[in-house]
C-alpha cells in the first residue's frame, strides 16, 4: 500500500493506493493522525486506487472521521470503484461518510464541517 498527501488550499488530499488491511492499515492511520496533529483537519481521502480493504482499514477511516469531527474538521471520501463502494454499502458505512465519486467533486464541496 502507498499513502501520499498533498495540500490543496485549506484541504489535504490523502491518496491511498493498493491493499488496506491488517498489515498495512497502520501506515494510513499514521498519515492521517500526523495531518490532524498539524491542524490539517479538512481531509479528503481518495480511495480510487484501493484494490482491497478489510475491517482494519474501515476502522482507521471511522476513527479518523471521529477525530476530525472532534477537532472541528471533516473527512470526505472519494470512492470511485464499485468494489470499494460495495464494501461501504455492505457494512452500512456509506451513509456515515460524505462520499464523492471523484476528487474534483470532493474539492468542489464547500459545505461546512
Amino acid at each position: 500500500m502507498r499513502v501520499t498527501s498533498r495540500d490543496v488550499g485549506a484541504r489535504t488530499v490523502v491518496q491511498v493506493d493498493g491493499e488496506v488491511d491488517v498489515s498495512t492499515a497502520d501506515a494510513l492511520r499514521e498519515c492521517v493522525l500526523q495531518l490532524l496533529d498539524r491542524d490539517r483537519t479538512d481531509l479528503v481521502v481518495d480511495l480510487g486506487g484501493v484494490t482491497f480493504m478489510d475491517s482494519t482499514g474501515l476502522g482507521v477511516l471511522v476513527g479518523t472521521l471521529k477525530k476530525a469531527r472532534l477537532l472541528g474538521g471533516r473527512l470526505q471520501l472519494v470512492i470511485s470503484t464499485e468494489r470499494v463502494e460495495q464494501l461501504f454499502r455492505i457494512t452500512a458505512l456509506l451513509p456515515v461518510f460524505t462520499v464523492h465519486a471523484s476528487l474534483e467533486a470532493a474539492l468542489a464541496d464547500d459545505s461546512v464541517a
